[in-house]
């Protein structure tokens, strides 16, 4: 189907919730993709941050394939052996607590605010400046970010946001406190990792005022950061953890996780997923999983991702260059968007902004050295100033 025969149903049929750049990808293999019409695109955006295992990995497709073909649904009323052995999977490899599996990311936040209420009922929250968790209600009430708020006032009420500064959280967290939530890199914020200082002072006011820490991983989470999870690259451990987007190498899965010290639960009736946790998609985030957690993987996104951050720092009008491992985020003199939709027209180079001057680079974690070679050579090329 032509690409303007897609324009026209959406335009007909699709609410106009996002911004489309024109082009249809119809195939995928590790960092790249192809076009309806057979051109070769080189992927650093990954599915904003999602196909960590890379486009169509072979261990992915055969579990989902091996897996479709005997059981797709059958609901949380029953057992299934993917989703228990997922559940595990990410309990073993994490805070080593319990495990709600969800869909998304915003559903993962939705659950943790309920676990923080269920924890310390009628508490408030704690979250960061230029914060984001989500745009279902509760998840947006704690993205202190005006233009995404206002249109839907009145919010979840009791969400105060701190500036990432010491004083700042020590000073905002008190006894009627039930959570602070913190992106350790602030994603759609423009890729800002939070100063490790600032975690510290998290931990401890929750300490002292008995509330819940719990760290916000949909986007950091799942190798992004070389190592699986960016908390263990810090001093500080959450009592909870929201994931998401990288686990389920392009299948819908997300789950709050809690350390095996927290002291709260949900419990039966607190909340639910019709479709959470299901064989095809457990079984897609198992196989995906034992792709990035590989050691020799990990140290890849250290290694490829200091590259990247050196060969973009030194591109003509480039002015600042933040990240870890393969979560980047680039200011340019320049205008991103614009910037965006040159690199996919001339360049085929997918790559995002997450603001007028911000591009964010999240390739898929099996990008090649080579690879990271041609994307500078492209972006070279781009009017970045």
């Amino acid at each position: 189907m032509s690409l303007e025969r897609l324009q026209g149903l959406e335009r007909s049929a699709v609410m106009p919730t996002y911004k489309r750049l024109p082009v249809e990808f119809v195939r995928g293999e590790g960092a790249l993709l192809w076009d309806d019409e057979g051109r070769e695109y080189l992927d650093l955006l990954a599915g904003i941050a999602v196909d960590n295992a890379g486009h169509c990995h072979p261990d992915v497709v055969a579990a989902v394939t091996g897996q479709v073909s005997k059981l797709i649904h059958v609901s949380n009323l029953f057992y299934t052996q993917p989703g228990m052995e997922l559940a595990s999977r990410l309990s073993e490899s994490s805070l080593g607590g319990l495990v709600f599996l969800c869909n998304s990311g915003a559903e993962a936040n939705e659950a943790a605010i309920k676990l923080a209420r269920r924890h310390k009922p009628g508490g408030n929250f704690v979250v960061l400046e230029g914060a984001f968790h989500g745009r279902t209600m509760g998840a947006l009430s704690a993205t202190p970010q005006p233009e995404k708020q206002a249109p839907f006032a009145p919010l979840v009420p009791g969400f105060s946001a701190v500036c990432a500064d010491v004083t700042a959280i020590t000073a905002a967290v008190n006894d009627e406190t039930a959570a602070v939530l913190i992106e350790p890199i602030q994603g759609e914020g423009g890729i800002y990792p939070v100063p490790d200082d600032v975690l510290v002072a998290a931990r401890e006011a929750c300490d002292r005022h008995g509330a819940l820490l719990i760290f916000d991983e949909v986007q950091t989470g799942a190798g992004r950061t070389g190592s699986l999870w960016a908390y263990q690259q810090t001093s500080v451990v959450p009592d909870a953890m929201t994931i998401a987007k990288g686990v389920g190498a392009g299948f819908p899965v997300g789950a709050l996780i809690t350390s095996a010290s927290c002291p709260t639960s949900l419990v039966a009736g607190d909340h639910g997923s019709t479709f959470a946790g299901g064989p095809v998609t457990a079984a897609a985030a198992l196989a995906s999983l034992g792709v990035v957690a590989a050691e020799d993987l990990l140290t890849n996104v250290k290694v490829l991702g200091a590259k990247l951050m050196d060969g973009l720092a030194q591109l003509p009008g480039v002015e600042r260059v933040r990240g870890r491992g393969l979560m980047i985020g680039a200011d340019i003199s320049g205008d991103a968007p614009a910037v965006v939709l040159a690199a996919l027209q001339q360049e085929a180079l997918v790559i995002n902004a997450t603001g007028p001057s911000t591009l964010r680079f999240v390739p898929p974690l099996v990008i090649t050295k080579a690879q990271i070679d041609a994307a500078l050579e492209r972006l070279s090329r781009l009017p970045l100033a």
